[in-house]
This record gives structure tokens, sequence and C-alpha cells, in this order.
């Protein structure tokens, strides 16, 4: 908690949020793009047990791709817009292939990180939910970009 002459702001704690958990990009071309992550950057694409249970209809489907960093286990996930507009060739202008931005926080503290952005006026575009894989909620940093804050499952 941080005190200002008259107020009082509820606020996360250095380290509560432990490490990025994922980032999920949306992409046109899911064949380039799988070729481009696992071959070129040569991440290891995630298959079988692996596949997080919320995605794995959608991987079926071929909507999703999911790969691994091999040095602290960042998932990135890709996830099949084909109507995507293309890049605006102005690097000044605003970067349209992110989805979201996921941190990952202990279970014993999500409930607090709920409070905090709800005292602190955050929109929320989503939950929490509750999946298989754990509870997420789902809300808009100052430039409306989507932003997760998530704990796995007991």
């Amino acid at each position: 908690m941080q005190t200002t002459e008259n107020t009082v702001k509820i606020v996360l704690a250095p380290g509560d949020l432990r490490r990025v958990h994922h980032i999920a990009l949306n992409v046109r071309d899911m064949k380039a793009s799988r070729d481009f992550y696992g071959t070129i950057l040569g991440l290891r694409e995630l298959t079988g047990a692996e596949i997080p249970a919320s995605l794995t209809e959608m991987v079926a489907a071929g909507k999703v791709a999911n790969f691994i960093t091999p040095d602290d286990g960042t998932v990135i996930d890709l996830f099949w817009q084909p109507d995507l507009e293309p890049p605006n060739p102005d690097p000044e202008k605003a970067f349209t292939r992110a989805n979201h931005l996921a941190f990952d926080i202990d279970r014993d503290l999500f409930d607090r990180a709920l409070e905090v952005l709800k005292s602190n006026q955050i929109a929320i575009d989503s939950g929490p939910v509750t999946r298989a894989t754990g509870r997420g909620i789902y809300f808009y940093d100052p430039d409306g970009f989507i932003i997760e804050i998530r704990c796995d499952a007991v």
C-alpha cells in the first residue's frame, strides 16, 4: 500500500508479478508464422499434453499454435486472424500484431491483484475466468493494450 496526503492507493508489491507467462500474437498466415517461430527462430512447438488445456480445441482446428522459449519457458501463442490488416509500413505507427501480455502470479495473490485493479479503476476486459489451467483476468493498459494476470490451477 502506498499513501499520499489524503489517499491510500492499493498496489502490488515489487516481486508479486513473477515473470511473463505468455505472449499472444495475432497472425494472418499461420503456416508462415509457424515456420518463422519454429524453423527460423528455432523455438519448440508445444504438442500433445504440453498444449494448454484451454487451447487444445483451437490448436486442433489450426487456429492457434504454441511455442516455448528454452530459457524461462515463456510461451508464445499464435492466434490465426486471416483477415488481419497488414502492419503499417511506418514503424512510428501503432503495432497491431500483439493480442495480450500475460503475467504469472501466485494463486494466493490472485484475488489481491483483482482488488488492486478494481481499486484503481482499471478497465476490465473480461474475467476473472477460471479454466483447467488456472484463473485469469484481462484488463487494459493506459494505451488500450490487453494485459492478463493469471495463476496456475490448484
